[in-house]
């Protein structure tokens, strides 16, 4: 079965490095036309030019996801240049650090929440009529290994992946009759540019190592967008509500 993606739209979160930078490439080798959405406009522009270079199809936004204006912009500009939206991935995301609870300050909290759960929530409301009218659409999320388990990552971070895994899961049952489908990868390890500013001695960090030592190698962002694609397109055209592991193991250990 081909991807069918040749000629669709697609827009990725976080598209301007890593995982996101990744799995716009992937589209656009499969024919999509791309919104690489990114706070970075360097970072995106540089993706789009990658992009162009072999022959495909993007335009890049910037701003803060969690911004409503910025979400709007998005939706309005993937919809003014290719007609409609045919795929969304909410990729985009920051970590924290690795804070237990009772460590936890209310910048931190919000920040985490609101970049890696409220802007999901937001752009993919903004979409969702334009896949209602179309009567189709892919949304794949980024969720984490963090969304699976308490011992990944802090408290913030765990809490804003478990709320993407509950938010993917929501939107496959209540939209499953209109013709739309939602999953989301749940990356182990990989190798990106994010950094944890973790404080070695604090709680938190001191009580998730033990539970590294199983991590299993870390990912090429290459593997994490090949499952990003997969998931979008017409190769798993039945396959809806899923939370799927790309974690070399470590889910299951």
């Amino acid at each position: 079965m081909t991807t069918g993606l040749d000629g669709r739209s697609v827009i990725v979160t976080g598209a301007g490095s890593g995982i996101g930078r990744a799995a716009a490439l992937a589209f656009a080798g499969e024919g999509a036309r791309v919104v690489v959405a990114d706070l970075d406009a360097e970072g995106a522009d540089t993706t789009v030019k990658e992009i162009e270079q072999a022959g495909g199809t993007a335009v890049a936004v910037t701003g803060d996801l969690s911004e409503q204006a910025v979400v709007d912009r998005v939706a309005q500009t993937t919809v003014e240049r290719f007609g409609g939206v045919d795929v969304l991935v909410n990729n985009a995301g920051i970590m924290d650090r690795m804070s237990a609870l009772a460590d936890v300050g209310d910048a931190e909290w919000e920040r985490v929440i609101r970049v890696n759960l409220t802007a999901p929530f937001l752009l993919t409301r903004a979409v969702l009529p334009h896949m209602l009218a179309a009567g189709r659409g892919a949304i794949v999320n980024t969720a984490s290994e963090a969304g699976l388990r308490g011992s990944a990552a802090g408290a913030a971070y765990t809490a804003s992946k478990h709320g993407v895994v509950g938010l993917t899961k929501s939107l496959a049952v209540m939209y499953r009759k209109q013709g739309i489908r939602a999953n989301a990868i749940a990356p182990g390890g990989t190798q990106t540019g994010i950094v944890v500013e973790a404080e070695a001695d604090a709680h938190g960090p001191a009580a998730l190592g033990p539970h590294f030592v199983n991590v299993g190698r870390l990912a090429q962002p290459e593997e994490q967008a090949a499952a990003i694609v997969f998931l979008a397109s017409d190769a798993a055209s039945n396959i809806n509500g899923a939370i799927l592991p790309v974690d070399d193991g470590w889910s299951a250990v």
